[in-house]
């Protein structure tokens, strides 16, 4: 609580996950034993008891320890995770490996009830049921609760269908039934229907899982003793807890929503109330709300992301036309194609960094048919505290190279609504990549109109030198051409490229400059370079944009610094290549 409020992350998760870390951590010998934690959110007690409490107080600041779990920062954090769903996968093929080479050492997945939505679980899932690996899932269920009698009920149940008796008792009637199959089909349905009276697990018993629970989550003394006896059984084992988000701090426990990611605040107060720039999420989610009341073939998806991506007002207001999937970006964007075949117009408000899990679907099932989809790509560049995994490094290489697509960079809120605009009224495929956080302060204007297609503009006029900046660059660019005396154009497409506007610089220019907060590796840039050669022009290139490696996590401004894509370094760069 402590650093988190000091810091700033991800709070109700992690006391929700206390004492269920603890008696991990106490039954297992770690990290000899695997513990592989989904998506890492809950992860912070962990790190508090591996080694790293004194680091907390450095926590997802620069040059501190991640939010996330790291393979290069503790040998007990035994996969680095980011994003969900992928704890059962990797526990699984680490249970294989001990299995492979003979070891006892054991394997466990701790994976939430929102994570358990994303497709790859199940994959896993009917993986792990059809092995005999000697995995432990433990759901971490904090969106269920459990009545005082039940919940006795279930901590007893658990604690018995646990024990090595029940397991041996099983074991022998198998055997023994085993000579008259129909008697010991009528024992295993049997068992099935006594567990499903109380027990909520048919579907992982199906999947051929041992099921144990619901328990408490925040009861120690259970824990350690149904963990203790699922630590020597064999086979695919699964353990449902029940745990409460925010637990001990009674804000987050009211509101776990609201403090599942905080910045700084003091404890005593709570968090401060919402105020400051207009941000680019807020933007979109104002122009959803307006453009829903003028269309009512809008839809609104979001991949479980509803106050992440600003759809929060939306989904009060138009409820019928809001659709939450859950954390399965894969099926978000075929299920909005589907809808687009039915002549509705789909709006996925989604991540940068989560856009790339549903990259086969966008293909196939967008591109290809030219469908009518608007991918309103949040956290585009870097997100400074929340590291490598989250920062939306890639889209613009990955988004361009494909055939029917629009890419649009916006350079402030009010070109970032103009551009949702333009991409909903376009018959395709159409995405708009804007930054995390606040814009420059521009005003936004409420009447909507759809820009050209495929065209730029000329920012500032300069001489010899002329800055191609995309999205979040132009600012950055103008206040580096002030330095320079160099000519500034603001491209707002990265496909189509203004092609004209291209030739027109590279004309009257010495020397061309791309700005984009992307990796240069096939990005903006890379699309001005393939539009010179093919018109056959030859005027040297600056490619500007993120470097090819992985951007840890810090403040975003000293991140972009480090980059070179500041006012500063822009100027730099552009002199050095001059004096060659």
């Amino acid at each position: 609580m402590e650093s988190v409020s000091r810091t700033g992350g991800h709070l109700a998760s992690n006391l929700g996950a206390v004492e269920l870390t603890i008696a991990l951590h106490y039954v297992f010998n770690t990290p000899d034993d695997k513990l592989v934690w989904d998506v890492g959110h809950q992860t912070y007690p962990h790190k508090i008891l591996t080694g790293r409490r004194a680091a907390m107080s450095g926590l997802r600041t620069y040059g501190g320890i991640s939010g996330f779990p790291r393979r290069t920062e503790s040998e007990y954090d035994a996969f680095g995770t980011g994003h969900s769903s992928t704890s059962i996968g990797a526990a699984l093929g680490m249970a294989v490996a001990a299995q492979l080479e003979g070891s006892a050492r054991r394997a466990v997945a701790i994976i939430g009830d929102g994570a358990m939505t994303g497709g790859m679980a199940f994959e896993a899932l009917n993986n792990a049921g059809a092995m005999d690996a000697n995995l432990l899932v433990v759901l971490n269920d904090n969106d269920m609760s459990i009545s005082s009698n039940v919940g006795a009920l279930n901590n007893y149940l658990a604690k018995l269908l646990s024990g090595r008796f029940y397991a041996n008792f099983r074991r022998s009637s198998e055997k023994v039934l085993g000579a008259v199959p129909p008697i010991l089909e009528l024992a295993k349905r049997a068992e099935e229907h006594v567990k499903g009276m109380v027990i909520p697990g048919t579907l992982f018993e199906e999947f051929g899982f041992n099921y144990i629970g619901p328990i408490d989550g925040h009861d120690l003394d259970v824990l350690v003793t149904t963990l203790n006896n699922l630590k020597h059984l064999q086979g695919p084992q699964l353990l449902h807890i029940v745990t409460q988000k925010g637990k001990g701090y009674k804000l987050a426990e009211d509101d776990p929503c609201r403090y599942h990611g905080v910045a700084r605040f003091n404890p005593e107060d709570g968090l401060a109330e919402g105020g400051g720039k207009l941000t680019y999420t807020q933007v979109f989610g104002d122009w959803l709300c307006d453009m829903a009341a003028q269309d009512e073939r809008l839809v609104g998806i979001t991949p479980a992301m509803c106050e992440g991506s600003g759809m929060v007002r939306f989904a009060a207001e138009f409820p019928k036309r809001y659709f939450d999937v859950g954390i399965a970006e894969q099926h978000a964007l075929t299920f909005a194609a589907g809808l687009a075949c039915e002549k509705f117009k789909p709006v996925v408000a989604i991540y940068s960094t989560f856009l790339q899990r549903a990259y086969d679907q966008l293909i196939h099932d967008i591109a290809i048919q030219n469908l009518p989809v608007v991918l309103a790509v949040d956290r585009a560049g870097l997100v400074g505290a929340d590291g490598p995994t989250h920062a939306g490094s890639f889209d613009l290489s990955y988004l361009r190279c494909l055939p029917n697509m629009v890419v649009m960079a916006p350079s402030d809120e009010n070109e970032c609504r103009q551009m949702l605009y333009t991409a909903f009224m376009h018959d395709g495929p159409a995405a708009v990549r804007y930054p995390r956080g606040g814009g420059i302060g521009a005003p936004v204007c409420r009447e909507m109109q759809a820009l050209p297609i495929g065209r730029g503009e000329i920012r500032r006029e300069g001489e010899n030198v002329a800055l191609l900046a995309f999205g979040s660059m132009v600012a950055p660019a103008l206040a580096a051409a002030e330095g320079l005396n160099a000519t500034v154009a603001n491209m707002r497409f990265v496909k189509p490229l203004d092609e004209a506007l291209v030739a027109r610089l590279a004309r009257v220019n010495k020397l061309l400059v791309t700005v984009e907060e992307n990796v240069v590796m096939g990005g903006a840039g890379s699309a001005v370079i393939e539009c010179l050669e093919r018109m056959g022009v030859t005027v040297p290139v600056l490619q500007l944009g993120l470097p090819d490696r992985f951007i840890e996590h810090g403040d975003t401004a000293l991140l972009l610094a480090n980059c070179g894509l500041d006012r500063d370094g822009i100027i730099r760069a552009v002199r050095e290549k001059l004096a060659e």
